[in-house]
């Protein structure tokens, strides 16, 4: 039976979360992708899939915005079975170490990757409330957002960001522990060759990635009782 799913931030052809976006919508799923500008990869699909493949303009940095998005998605779907967080930034000095780096980055990044997210689920909440079976949210994460396995010097910014992200998480499955309707897991979805690069040593392209984590969500939606930050081969990961 085909799903209502939400992706954000899918406007790069060569990023996970179009990839997601494609890999639903072969699946047979209705997806709603959000973009901060037109891409015309997306374009493309949405050709090709017709009315499964809506299109949203939003910034998640802007709670205006995330609430006009969710306002029109009203008009087009009665509710939503999973959303996805994938939107993101990093700073300009992301590579940079601590004495390098320009630590005014660190609030924006923060802000869009972190913040960001709990916008989105705040805003769409209405609509995962709608759904038929557990709806489900999935926000991305990352190793660098583990404390205790902390061994960079650089990414603070990145890294501040999917730490606070974990904890949003977190603060949410407590706010959620009586509500069976509604679940969350943060989840580090693998090395990914994001930036499409045929040099970059990571094994999984986005493509590759997003199947792997497509099927495994679905094992999630019922499971309450696991460990909420997980990594793509379900295995779970320390914060």
């Amino acid at each position: 039976m085909s799903q209502n799913v939400m992706i954000t931030g899918a406007g790069k052809a060569v990023g996970l979360g179009f990839n997601m976006v494609l890999r639903y919508l072969e699946a047979g799923d209705n997806v709603a992708a959000t973009v901060r500008k037109p891409c015309a990869e997306l374009d493309d699909l949405k050709k090709q899939y017709g009315d499964r493949l809506i299109i949203l303009t939003m910034d998640i940095g802007s709670t205006a915005s995330v609430q006009a998005a969710a306002e029109e998605l009203t008009k087009k779907l009665d509710h939503l079975d999973l959303l996805i967080n994938n939107a993101v930034t990093v700073s300009p000095d992301c590579d940079k170490g601590f004495f390098e780096a320009d630590l005014d980055y660190i609030a924006h990044t923060v802000d869009i990757a972190a913040v960001g997210p709990m916008r989105v689920i705040k805003a769409f909440y209405p609509l995962l409330k709608k759904s038929k079976i557990t709806a489900l949210i999935m926000n991305i994460s990352s190793e660098a957002g583990s404390i205790s396995k902390c061994y960079r010097t650089n990414m603070i910014d990145y890294g501040m960001a999917k730490v606070a992200l974990n904890m949003a998480t977190m603060n949410l499955v407590n706010t959620f522990k009586d509500d069976r309707s509604i679940n969350i897991f943060c989840v580090h979805p693998g090395w990914i060759r994001t930036d499409g690069r045929a040099d970059n040593p990571a094994p999984l392209s986005s493509y590759e990635a997003a199947e792997i984590l497509r099927l495994l969500f679905e094992t999630k939606r019922s499971d309450f009782d696991g460990h909420r930050f997980i990594t793509n081969l379900d295995e779970d990961y320390p914060f």
